[in-house]
């Protein structure tokens, strides 16, 4: 089953189930059928609505050697808001803060049912499907910050989907992509993941309960770098519908205010 998310003539939001030129559109809260339209008529947003994305830093062999920092032994998690969420197609915001905003290419992993204490062993089991997402990140404000919340946490920072895969499942081989302007800036495998996806899910549920529709970001290769105003980025999965989004323009600089002006 391929799940996305819909937007009608009225700006309301709904998922819909995915089939060939049609779409089934579904009443979010009660999952029932109400209506189907062509899949030319459909307007993107992101697949799901999550009560939280939680994402995992250096969870990739290289992306931790370029970062040069040391394998972590343990899942490396923080938070982004569901306010970042950004469907398929639309733009990236500049923040006016920021000099350097970064993508971050990873797979998403949807949660199906309320999940606590999970075993690695009965992870598969809570998983809903996948999808594609991009951290974006404004790497100079996470070098001077120190910690990750303002800089990952922007709104358009969490670009989703654009269909969840509810019958897709990553092997070892299976690569990740990310292109800028159609050239490669970033290629793995999911072989090369410190921790796996039923790790990560055993993992976070010991930290916070994770209920239907929250999101586990996967961790990003190596191979991050800088958008430009205008570039079109894509998130690549082997299996999986492709996320694309635009990066949008850079703010103008503006003069410092005099501090004594704010009294």
């Amino acid at each position: 089953m391929k799940i996305i998310g819909i937007r009608d003539e009225k700006n309301r939001y709904f998922q819909g189930i995915w089939e060939g030129e049609n779409v089934r559109v579904l009443d979010f809260l009660t999952g029932r059928v109400i209506g189907e339209k062509t899949l030319d008529r459909v307007r993107w947003d992101v697949p799901v609505r999550p009560t939280k994305i939680v994402a995992v830093g250096l969870n990739y062999r290289l992306h931790a050697e370029e970062l040069k920092m040391p394998l972590p032994e343990e899942p490396v998690l923080f938070l982004k808001p569901s306010t970042a969420l950004l469907p398929h197609l639309e733009t990236i915001l500049w923040p006016s803060q920021s000099e350097r905003v970064d993508y971050e290419a990873e797979l998403a992993v949807v949660i199906g049912k309320e999940a606590k204490n999970v075993s690695v062993s009965e992870a598969r089991k809570y998983i809903l499907g996948f999808t594609a997402f991009n951290d974006v990140t404004a790497r100079d404000l996470q070098k001077k910050d120190g910690q990750w919340t303002r800089a990952k946490g922007f709104d358009t920072f969490a670009p989703l989907g654009p269909v969840i895969d509810t019958e897709w499942w990553p092997e070892d081989t299976t690569r990740i992509r990310l292109k800028k302007n159609g050239l490669v800036c970033q290629d793995d495998t999911f072989g090369t993941m410190i921790f796996s996806v039923e790790q990560l899910v055993s993992f976070v549920s010991s930290v916070m309960t994770l209920l239907p529709g929250d999101v586990i970001a996967t961790g990003t290769p190596a191979g991050i770098g800088p958008m430009a105003e205008g570039d079109e980025v894509s998130v690549e999965i082997e299996g999986l519908h492709p996320l694309v989004n635009i990066m949008g323009k850079k703010p103008s600089k503006t003069t410092e205010e005099d501090p004594e002006s704010h009294g």
